[in-house]
């Protein structure tokens, strides 16, 4: 990229957008005036779209990346831990029945790691864990920042939504992004999910960047684009950065939606038997986590620990700590059904016909339960916790009068009609069984901290 300027022109906000137009690199003065403006509004909606297509179609250097996460993140708050254990974050780019984040943070506590987690809401087709966790009575999703930092030294993990002192640079241009079809774009998604986990404080950071027909960026080409420069703009920023690019050609889990998804959750730490690639891919990010932050120097004896703080009930209880110091009820773990919202209906969708389950629309199994009121249409739309599927059906399995496509979860026979339908355009079926293929298509090498086995489980 042509990098040369004239210093008469470079803080108008104008030139700036016609530089980066015409594909040249925006020095590290130029994107930190951009951002203040961002912020503080004296860049328009109509300059920062325009500013926002100009990226979308020219890109962003490494280097530019980098300096707009770094700067976005210090549009507002930084925050800083300093606790007697490792920090340790995980994102996700979404999918449908990702479930993982309610496991994964409090089984990172048990193994004696901190997980100070700021999670999103829905996003089209996509569930949101903070959606999830608001089917949870009295569970605040957006504490005061001192609540946040009592509750992470209290139960060792805690997942929140971002507040409005977290990168509010990055909360603008998304806003704007959305509105102006310009989402899809490596260089923005970056700097939008860095920024976000930089002003948290987090300096050790496992990324799974899903790919398949569920996936925000669906192509695996997209993916890998996306998850390499998560992890060099991560580690320019001054993060260690691990990341996993993961199936998303089925439901993760055997449920999607948000109280059926807490609830499969719940039973996964309560020690039930769970969905075995939901297991894999919970295994397979504590482990890169583990090793991050030191406690653990091998894969296989990161999966050892993990397994034991399931295995004991240290995993659940962090969980069950986490969700009373927010406001959620004491005992939830062991009273989740009491206290999770149930659909009025439950209807069994059988298929067409019976065959194998060969191919998911998995998108369609969102949008699916978007018609049950599972998710939003617009931004301000209200969701409905108690809609969703549950038992879906998996790659491979046999369906018919017997097994279910699925069993949903509505208000009435209506949606539940209109959400079967589509459920049933969404699975195709063949003769014979077909293999679900490998759940972690690639790993990107990471920078860790020294091994250390002397941190304890707590």
């Amino acid at each position: 990229m042509e990098t040369e300027r004239g210093e008469a022109a470079a803080l108008q906000p104008q030139e700036c957008i016609r530089r980066k137009r015409d594909g040249r690199e925006l020095a590290a003065d130029e994107i930190a005036f951009l951002v203040e403006g961002i912020t503080g509004g004296s860049l328009s909606d109509a300059q920062v779209g325009a500013l926002a297509m100009a990226i979308f179609f020219q890109g962003l250097s490494p280097a530019e990346c980098e300096r707009l996460t770094t700067a976005m993140a210090d549009s507002g708050t930084r925050l800083r831990w300093d606790l007697d254990r490792p920090v340790v974050d995980k994102h996700s780019t979404g999918g449908v029945g990702d479930k993982v984040s309610l496991v994964l943070a409090p089984l990172l506590a048990a193994c004696g790691a901190a997980v100070p987690m700021v999670s999103g809401r829905s996003l089209g087709h996509t569930g949101g864990t903070l959606d999830k966790l608001g089917a949870i009575p009295g569970y605040d999703a957006t504490p005061p920042v001192e609540r946040f930092r009592a509750v992470v030294r209290e139960a060792g993990c805690a997942i929140v939504g971002q507040s409005a002192e977290l990168a509010p640079a990055d909360r603008r241009l998304y806003a704007v992004r959305d509105v102006t079809a310009t989402v899809e774009s490596t260089g923005l998604i970056t700097a939008s999910i860095l920024s976000k986990k930089l002003a948290a404080g987090i300096e050790r950071l496992v990324l799974d960047v899903k790919a398949g027909s569920g996936a925000f960026v669906p192509d695996l080409a997209g993916a890998r684009a996306l998850a390499g420069s998560l992890a060099e703009v991560g580690g320019r920023a001054g993060m260690s950065v691990s990341a996993l690019v993961t199936d998303m050609n089925q439901v993760l889990g055997r449920s999607a939606g948000n109280a059926v998804e807490v609830l499969e959750a719940v039973d996964f730490l309560a020690g039930a038997a769970a969905d075995e690639r939901l297991r894999e891919l919970v295994l397979a990010l504590s482990g890169e986590m583990l090793l991050l932050a030191g406690l653990e120097c091998d894969l296989a004896s990161a999966r050892r620990r993990a397994l034991a703080a399931l295995a004991s009930g240290a995993a659940a209880e962090r969980f069950e700590k986490m969700v009373a110091a927010l406001g959620g009820p004491a005992r939830f773990v062991s009273e989740a059904r009491r206290h999770l919202p149930a659909a009025p209906l439950r209807a069994a969708v059988a298929p067409s016909e019976p065959g194998y389950v060969v191919a998911v629309d998995v998108r369609a199994v969102g949008l699916a339960i978007l018609e049950l009121g599972g998710g939003r249409r617009v931004e301000s739309g209200a969701i409905d916790p108690a809609v969703g599927l549950t038992e879906v059906a998996a790659l491979g399995e046999a369906v018919g009068p017997e097994r279910p496509l699925a069993l949903c979860h509505a208000r009435d026979e209506r949606a539940a009609a209109a959400a079967a339908a589509r459920l049933r355009r969404a699975f195709a079926l063949g003769p014979r069984p077909v293999p679900a293929g490998p759940l972690v298509l690639e790993r990107f090498a990471c920078t860790r901290m020294p091994c250390s086995r002397s941190a304890p489980m707590v």
